[in-house]
């Protein structure tokens, strides 16, 4: 767990941003409504066997994890992707609670922003 450390790089987002306000707001926006989604669906994935699935979905949010610096989750992600294609899903279970709960760290700490 995070025990109160920041999930999220700002650092590496607001370099994304690179200045502009808006693009940066709208990137957290749509992270926002990304979030659920990806727990959501890589749970049911998951549970359903749907592995090939579970592989495209840990890809796509490896790819938002990484824009928002969240380097640990992303690592996670594409290991859960990996097995996930090689139908190994002995580890993708206790990997998919701590992307869970790093997601919704990182819900939490942008929320925080918009509020």
């Amino acid at each position: 767990m995070n025990n109160g450390v920041q999930t999220i790089d700002f650092n590496h987002l607001n370099s994304i941003a690179n200045g502009d306000e808006n693009f940066k707001k709208e990137l957290i926006s749509i992270f926002l409504e990304q979030i659920p989604v990806f727990i959501r669906n890589m749970n049911k994935y998951f549970e359903s066997r749907s592995y090939e699935k579970l592989a495209r979905e840990a890809h796509t949010a490896k790819s938002s994890v990484l824009i928002f610096g969240m380097k640990d989750a992303g690592k996670l992600l594409k290991d859960i992707q990996h097995w996930a294609e090689n139908n190994n899903p002995a580890e993708i279970g206790p990997a998919l609670k701590v992307v869970n709960a790093e997601l919704n760290h990182a819900k939490t700490e942008l929320q925080k922003l918009t509020e």
